[in-house]
């Protein structure tokens, strides 16, 4: 038989083959990281197909497909990430959530009759109630709701009290609850520490509706949480991200840690 010239088109056929087959010495190709160094062993050889034409097979060995699943599996996977300081605390740190009173109104001149009804709220407040605030009804403290405006009752008059509310960072304490599960102090660890859950839109505002405080026995690290100006604020410790806004996937992570927090009924 004559033998067949080589044509042009090459066609490249991925097969299997052990190491005794043929040496890894042929054609090596080397892939290297910081953390160790591959060799991949492979070679070209021609053969006749059934129209008598030469096609060439690329064989490589079982070591050498091995290593090649292996930088792939570790290039789709990527490194995993750390909450960033002080957030990767969170996990195993006392943590405590704040329900908070977002907005007080300011207090009436001396001998003024209070207005009734949540008047002169700020835009932030009043369209947070209209829009987002409709599954965090547990976050609302109580006569702040214009009357229907979320299917409550009207609230009847009270006799003036002298306020004796707890405070967190300036906001009158509504309730408060240690976080005891350490699912969910990682889960907030994941969703504070994060920098790509932060972006800057965000309103210029801190009406806050919740807070947090944690410490791993050193001082308490206490931020605030406002939905209603959709943004956080770092009070005792320096914000690890470029920016505070939430993002909407932020807001509604944070909304169902919040549901576990303060199951709906219970605020």
């Amino acid at each position: 038989m004559n033998p067949v010239a080589p044509v042009t088109k090459i066609s490249l056929i991925y097969s299997f083959a052990t190491t005794s087959e043929w040496p890894l010495s042929a054609l090596p190709i080397h892939r290297q990281s910081p953390a160790f160094l591959l060799r991949f062993a492979c070679r070209v050889e021609p053969r006749l197909d059934s129209t008598q034409k030469t096609v060439y097979e690329l064989r490589m060995t079982r070591a050498s497909l091995l290593g090649a699943m292996s930088v792939a599996l570790l290039a789709a996977s990527g490194c995993k990430s750390t909450p960033a300081p002080p957030f990767d605390q969170l996990k195993t740190a006392n943590v405590t959530a704040f329900r908070l009173q977002n907005y007080e109104s300011p207090a009436p001149p001396p001998g003024a009759t209070p207005a009734a009804g949540p008047m002169g709220l700020p835009p932030e407040i009043s369209n947070w109630m209209k829009t987002g605030a409709q599954g965090l009804q547990q976050l609302l403290p109580p006569g702040l709701l214009p009357p229907g405006m979320l299917n409550t009752p009207t609230p009847t008059a009270a006799a003036p009290a002298q306020d004796t509310t707890p405070r967190f960072q300036g906001f009158r304490i509504l309730g408060q609850t240690p976080i005891t599960d350490q699912d969910l102090r990682a889960e907030l660890g994941k969703i504070l520490g994060n920098d790509s859950n932060f972006d800057n839109n965000h309103a210029g505002c801190m009406y806050a509706e919740m807070g947090l405080s944690f410490t791993s026995g050193g001082p308490p690290n206490d931020m605030l949480i406002s939905f209603s100006c959709n943004q956080v604020n770092a009070r005792t410790f320096a914000w690890p991200h470029p920016s505070t806004g939430m993002k909407p996937k932020t807001v509604q992570k944070l909304s169902e840690v919040v549901q576990k927090l303060w199951p709906p009924g219970t605020g």
